[in-house]
């Protein structure tokens, strides 16, 4: 495995271990999107369907995506019963039903074998790639966040954006280039690029993070 998918796995990780520890801490889920954490919850169960048929690469793999799939269900499950107060859906009212339709037609046009494995596979790349839009609407209508909540989507972001150098490396190294995933991946990392110079211009200079009004 290379340096930067391993980077990247353990931002990921750290994500996730973030937003649950907010939870968790302040026993609140205020600021977080459930329609964002639903999204990746089905990108993590449509792109792991091969743990039921299919042949697994690595223990690794395995690992990673079990807690993928376990622990995305696990904050859904926090946010709609644990900590549903202090959930307030009126300011999570992106329409996924756009993301939703849109990725399955990508898929459908962008797959690279027309098999119900595969288009799955498709289908969640396209939707990784823009599941963050509701949580950054979200952000967008406070026009500040919590600090642990800023810092898990930072994390969130370094995740996709480690991908990058990871795909040149797959390129250079094995010959291996993915087009879909590459440009998915680069849609993703350009939604973010707002929120990155925020964080740095913000965040990492001890300032509160706030939107510029």
């Amino acid at each position: 495995m290379n340096i930067f998918r391993l980077f990247g796995d353990l931002t990921h990780l750290i994500s996730i271990f973030i937003l649950m520890h907010k939870m968790k801490s302040s026993r609140s889920c205020s600021g977080i999107s459930f329609k964002s954490q639903a999204l990746y919850t089905v990108v993590y169960v449509t792109r792991y369907l091969d743990l039921i048929y299919g042949k697994q690469a690595s223990l690794y793999n395995t690992l990673m995506k079990i807690f993928f799939i376990s622990s995305s269900i696990y904050i859904l499950y926090l946010m709609k019963y644990k900590f549903k107060p202090t959930h307030d859906p009126s300011i999570d009212t992106f329409k996924v039903e756009y993301l939703l339709l849109g990725s399955f037609v990508m898929s459908i046009v962008f797959t690279h074998k027309y098999t119900f494995a595969e288009v799955l596979w498709s289908f969640s790349i396209w939707l990784e790639s823009v599941a963050i839009l509701p949580q950054l609407f979200m952000l967008q209508r406070t026009g500040e966040g919590e600090s642990l909540t800023v810092h898990y989507i930072f994390a969130l972001g370094i995740y996709r954006a480690l991908y990058i150098p990871n795909w040149i490396y797959r390129w250079l190294a094995e010959d291996f280039v993915d087009g879909i995933a590459i440009f998915a991946g680069i849609i993703q990392t350009v939604l973010y690029s707002d929120f990155f110079y925020i964080y740095y211009t913000k965040v990492m200079k001890g300032k509160k993070f706030e939107l510029p009004q």
